[in-house]
């Protein structure tokens, strides 16, 4: 998990350089770097959403996985954590928990995150998740920038996520075939097109309630794919 934990210095280091940031930044500032990131985050999630060569597949998985997030009260949870680290550090931010899901989704839905993982399982050198860091340390700078301490904390969720899918690769890493990379980048992007829409702040979505989505799509594209 070297790679891994090289993406989460970078983003922590990121992460510091935008906090310093942003208690010096202007509200209007704010603002306009709140607008960048909501459409760049339309703008990849319709990118990795078009992945998809099976659209029904990804409905099913959205539908399903929705509802299972909803059962479970997954944003209710997420939200009572970031709560809980925001009173345990003393922090006065608004946006933590924001930030916290934010940056994770940020950093953690798209296909290199799932393929350097996976190379590194499969006993390969870190090559793209090397690279994956420089882009999330300079992202990360942005994004602590316009939400502030919460995005050093979505470091916890990547190492779970990201290190949990190189420890399976080193068991079942011909399992990961091409084409439920695809399915799965593509429900991811669907995921963060929601995000954006929350970050303009045009409709909050229940986006975290999606994330059963990930596990739905990957089941259904190993059988029917």
């Amino acid at each position: 998990m070297t790679g891994t934990f090289i993406n989460a210095g970078a983003i922590l280091v990121g992460s510091i350089i935008g906090i310093s940031i942003h208690s010096r930044l202007p509200e209007r500032f704010t603002k306009i770097v709140f607008q960048s990131i909501g459409l760049f985050t339309l703008f990849l999630g319709v990118y990795m959403g078009l992945k998809t060569n099976n659209f029904f597949l990804i409905i099913i998985s959205l539908v399903i996985g929705g509802i299972l997030g909803e059962l479970l009260h997954l944003d209710i949870k997420i939200n009572q954590m970031g709560d809980f680290l925001k009173s345990r550090f003393k922090s006065e931010n608004s946006k933590f928990s924001e930030g916290l899901v934010t940056s994770f989704l940020l950093f953690c839905m798209g296909s290199v995150t799932i393929l350097g993982a996976i190379e590194e399982g499969l006993g390969g050198k870190p090559n793209l998740l090397l690279a994956k860091s420089v882009l999330d340390g300079a992202s990360s700078i942005a994004l602590a920038a316009a939400f502030g301490f919460g995005v050093a904390f979505s470091i916890i969720p990547l190492l779970i996520y990201q290190g949990g899918i190189t420890l399976l690769a080193v068991y079942f890493g011909n399992f990961f075939s091409e084409p439920i990379i695809n399915e799965l980048t593509s429900v991811g992007g669907i995921i963060l097109i929601g995000l954006g829409i929350n970050i303009l702040e045009i409709k909050q979505l229940k986006i975290i309630n999606l994330l059963p989505s990930l596990v739905i799509i990957i089941i259904l594209a190993y059988f029917f794919i």
